[in-house]
């Protein structure tokens, strides 16, 4: 029998993941014990051995060394798979381990550090994130002591593998010292005290360089800690002595308050278990219904006064680390301010209270809107102003304690606050978050000193901010004509090896062709150009785009075995972290703010400037840095979507103007691209003739070649994302397609037409005829916009069918489960195309008709779709032919029918086509087999019969030849087998 792991209440089920470490334990112990087989596993067995290995060095303590042995032994892959076990089991059943499990882990982690094992470092930002804040239990206590001897021990293995865990554990002890000083004075937790003021004051003093990249909330952190006597110090070289850390870029406490705190740093004190509930708390529980669930949150999180301290970093979560899509701000779901409401009211310390108002401003003292986010500055304001009137002491303390925040926060940077503040409430104002400022400045229940302060705060001349939403000005450059050139199918060239080329870094503003060729020791490396992105992104937004521009650049060209030191999901996490530390967040949620095609914004960004240099070269290594940033929960689909459908709506509004006019100010992003794509074919090295067009003209056809080339980016991408996900996760192209355009700011402006029209020109093959595809249409689409769409198919601008048959009737089936109203409206749109193409409608009667789960109950809305589609189309042979050879099933007279309204609307067609079809079932001697005539549809027999005979002698010499053949039919028929159709 297995070792036990965790502590299991009788009423829980068992944990599937605990599940399968014990399973694997049973059936490996065998290859666990001595002597030890060491030969090469299949990937599969491997998995199961490192479960099983895992499992026993957790639960058997005095074999662990020996089961660890045998990993080191075995480990193929850099311990990635084992670490990834690790961190699961940390993330899922830390609080419920036993004891001894919970000592053999940390003593693991520290086997990890000592390999440097793959991951290492999320190991240990895990186990960092299960120290609670506000517990002063042995247990709690216990893992922060051993962390950060763990820390400590392992300084300068973890400073050359993984030095951002350091960033991590230092803003985890920052935060935790703050609670810990609280405890009373013992020998325990005075020592846990002097090693945590030990290796903080290590990281601040030794790796200063490194806490540059943590930002603005490092100094409110230690702002908690200036009463520390260890703390004063350094606090008073921040304020006064700056060059005593000997960092250059370093020379004011301002270098912090403009850097943003990366959202990463916010999670490290929000367990996984609280953050797992407080992101259902704001995504899935409706406004008015959430007391029950934050009643039992309090219960669970918020027990006891000293776990009070957490408030703050709740809030700081919420601001900064959660920022919901537009369907859920749109849903009716709790918003971001009610909870934040609810955590003030459930402060009863008044420090506790500052600390957590502090946590909702902070952000507002420094705002710019280049390096900030406006979703973390949003609760405060709509906390504010919807707390009026019922709630008026809520706005009135946050008003209040604003004013303070500005007069008093740092008066030798008041300037600096003062402007922060104004940004804020500018973009506030600007992005439509509020409509005014009058809803504070002229509220009567406000007190009148504390309105003559905020007015006073708001329209100084220093500080004025504007009332009403001001148009954003129009771009006036304007970009020369152009005319066509064949986009190439692969744009970049391999080039010689980057060890004889440097990057000057010194120039941003230089081409992309500027690698110079230096195998000196002045060339920097490539890693060390990445990591002056950050450096030029505080210097200059432009000078950082042109920098990660050519970082791209010189990474495509690289040989294949100079890639082996830089993966590209290592350049994509060190991008994201150089970009993150100075506010700018790649792939971010797509918003629409405006309703301005024009004014939207991500023209010039850094994931616009990544997503164009996927496009013009479709290359691997960037593709598996965007499949990087997807798995890591970045919207990429989203975002490459949105570019694509962007482009294709400029495009279109272009219209005949691309083909000889200058590209203006009307089309923003397409000037952008254009441009970009000539500066990308001349720094790759392509080949320009004589006849080449320049980048001041341009014409339909390159357009289309550029828009295209969007699309098939964006289609590789979701192909291949597919390609790699697990079978659990697999998502189908057209289900991906539909949640990526549902997110794109384009859906939500209701340009449907336009969308849809480059959606299924550009994307024919991936969404003609998919359920997902379809049901979003008939769904979202309103009336007006179907019908253009209607008209829009019946004059052939696009398909969204296509000519598969079995690709509609596949619709067709599915759709039975639909909404009566959806199933109606996409017949309407079947009808609008397929009659006007070259569609098999014959093959599709057939298939529908013959099909065995026809049935008059569940098939009645797709039998008369069918029936009105054969309507609109014309009698030809082969589709007469097929409605006079349908079974009878549960629609005997549907053939009939058919006919009925063809006589009216086509008669001569239709008689033609019928002689035509009885002529291809007679023989050689004239007579029709009666094989063939069992066949035969009677009802569609018996119309027609009935229809010459009511016609006059006339009528029924001109078609003699075809009134005799159904006659003979009608006499064969005699046999009372026969008295109905027998299909």
């Amino acid at each position: 029998m297995a070792p036990k792991l965790i502590n299991l209440p009788a009423h829980e089920a068992q944990n599937p993941f605990e599940r399968s470490l014990k399973e694997a334990y049973d059936t490996q112990v065998a290859k666990l014990r001595p002597p030890l087989k060491l030969i090469v596993l299949p990937p599969s067995e491997y998995v199961n051995l490192n479960r099983a290995i895992l499992y026993g060095a957790l639960c058997e303590p005095h074999v662990a060394k020996t089961y660890l042995k045998y990993l080191h032994a075995i480990v193929t892959d850099g311990y990635s798979i084992f670490c990834k076990l690790l961190i699961q089991l940390v993330d899922e059943l830390y609080s419920k381990l036993l004891e001894i499990p919970k000592v053999q882990l940390n003593w693991i982690a520290s086997t990890m550090v000592d390999v440097a094992a793959i991951s290492f470092g999320g190991l240990l930002v895990s186990l960092l994130r299960q120290i609670v804040g506000g517990d002063f239990s042995e247990g709690n206590l216990w893992l922060s002591f051993e962390l950060v001897n763990l820390f400590l021990s392992k300084w300068d293995l973890i400073l050359d593998e993984e030095p951002m865990v350091l960033t991590s554990a230092l803003y985890t002890y920052l935060r935790l010292l703050a609670d810990h000083y609280r405890i009373p004075s013992s020998r325990k937790s005075d020592e846990l005290r002097r090693r945590e003021i030990e290796f903080c004051n290590r990281v601040l003093r030794e790796q200063f360089t490194l806490c540059l990249k943590m930002g603005r909330d490092l100094i409110r952190l230690l702002q908690d800690l200036v009463h520390i006597i260890d703390f004063q110090g350094i606090w008073k070289d921040l304020m006064l002595n700056p060059g005593s850390f000997k960092t250059p870029e370093f020379s004011d406490i301002s270098f912090f308050y403009r850097r943003r705190t990366s959202s990463r740093y916010f999670l490290l004190r929000i367990t996984p278990e609280m953050e797992l509930q407080l992101r259902f708390l704001l995504s899935q529980v409706k406004l008015g219904n959430q007391r029950r669930h934050q009643a039992w949150f309090a219960r669970k999180f918020l027990f006891s006064p000293e776990r009070e301290t957490l408030v703050c970093d709740i809030v700081r979560f919420i601001c900064c680390a959660h920022h919901p899509p537009n369907e859920v701000l749109q849903s009716g779901v709790i918003p971001r301010w009610a909870v934040i409401g609810w955590l003030l009211k459930c402060c009863r310390k008044s420090y506790i209270e500052a600390n957590a108002k502090l946590a909702l401003f902070y952000d507002w003292l420094f705002f710019d809107d280049v390096v900030d986010n406006i979703m973390n500055i949003e609760p405060a304001i709509l906390l504010m102003v919807n707390s009026i009137p019922r709630y008026m002491d809520i706005t009135h303390n946050l008003l209040e304690f604003l004013v303070l925040l500005v007069d008093n926060y740092d008066v030798e940077r008041q300037n600096i606050i003062l402007k922060g503040v104004s940004s804020a409430f500018s973009i506030l104002i600007s992005r439509g978050v509020i409509c005014s400022l009058d809803v504070l400045t002229s509220c009567d229940t406000l007190s009148p000193i504390l309105k003559e302060r905020v007015q006073k705060l708001l329209f100084t001349n220093e500080t004025r901010i504007s009332k009403e939403l001001q148009p954003p000005q129009p771009v006036t450059d304007s970009l020369p004509s152009v005319t066509s050139v064949d986009l190439q199918t692969s744009m970049i060239p391999r080039n010689a090896g980057v060890a004889n080329r440097a990057l000057d870094v010194s120039s941003p503003t230089a081409s992309c062709s500027t690698f110079t060729v230096n195998s000196g020791s002045g060339a920097d490396t490539f890693e060390n150009i990445v990591y002056k992105l950050g450096e030029n992104m505080t210097k200059s937004k432009d000078m950082g785009l042109k920098l990660l521009e050519k970082i791209l650049m010189l990474y495509i060209s690289l040989e294949d075995g100079e890639v082996n030191a830089f993966s590209p999901d290592a350049l994509a996490c060190n991008l994201e972290t150089e970009l993150e530390v100075n506010g700018y967040t790649l792939f971010a949620p797509l918003q629409c703010p405006t309703s301005r095609f024009d004014a939207d914004e991500g023209f010039e960004s850094a994931t616009a400037t990544i997503i164009r240099i996927f496009i013009f070269s479709q290359n691997a290594r960037i593709l598996d840095m965007l499949l990087y940033w997807l798995r890591n929960s970045r919207p990429v689909g989203s975002q490459l979507l949105s570019y694509a459908l962007r482009l294709a709506c400029e495009a279109q509004m272009a219209g005949d103007e691309a083909n000889c006019q200058v590209l203006d100010a009307c089309f923003p992003l397409l000037r952008i691209y254009v441009n970009a794509y000539f500066a990308f074919i001349s720094s790759a090295g392509e080949a320009i003739t004589e006849n080449a067009p320049s980048a001041s003209i341009v014409d339909k056809k390159l357009i289309f070649k550029l828009v295209q080339r969007a699309f098939s980016s964006y289609e590789c991408m979701i192909t291949k994302s597919t390609d790699v996900s697990s079978k659990e996760s697999v998502m189908s192209l057209g289900k991906q397609l539909s949640t990526d355009l549902i997110s794109c700011p384009e859906w939500e402006k209701k340009r449907h037409s336009i969308l849809l029209h480059a959606i299924f020109s550009h994307l024919h093959d991936l969404v003609s005829g998919d359920e997902h595809v379809m049901r979003l249409i008939v769904s979202q689409l309103d009336e007006t916009d179907l019908v253009a769409l209607q008209i829009d198919l019946a004059l052939r601008r696009f398909s969204i069918f296509g000519d598969s048959v079995q690709t509609v009737l596949r619709l067709v089936r599915r759709s039975s489960h639909w909404d009566l109203i959806d199933q109606d409206k996409l017949w309407g749109l079947i009808r609008s195309e397929i009659p006007v193409s070259n569609f098999a409608v014959e093959k599709l009667l057939l298939d529908v008709f013959c099909s065995a789960d026809l049935d008059p109950s569940g098939s009645s809305l797709s039998v008369g779709g069918i029936l009105s589609l054969c309507k609109c189309c014309a009698p030809t042979p082969g589709l007469v032919g097929a409605v006079m050879l349908l079974p009878k099933n549960n629609f005997p007279d549907f053939s009939a029918a058919v006919l009925a309204n063809w006589v009216v609307s086509n008669s001569s067609m239709l008689f033609s086509s019928i002689a035509e079809f009885l002529d291809k079932l007679q023989k050689q001697n004239g007579d029709i087999p009666l094989d063939w005539i069992r066949m035969i549809n009677q009802s569609a027999v018996m119309y027609l019969l009935n229809y010459l005979g009511a016609m006059d002698g006339g009528g029924i010499s001109m078609l003699g030849k075809l009134s005799a053949n159904l006659s003979a039919i009608k006499s064969k028929f005699g046999n009372s087998a026969f008295a109905m159709d027998v299909g």
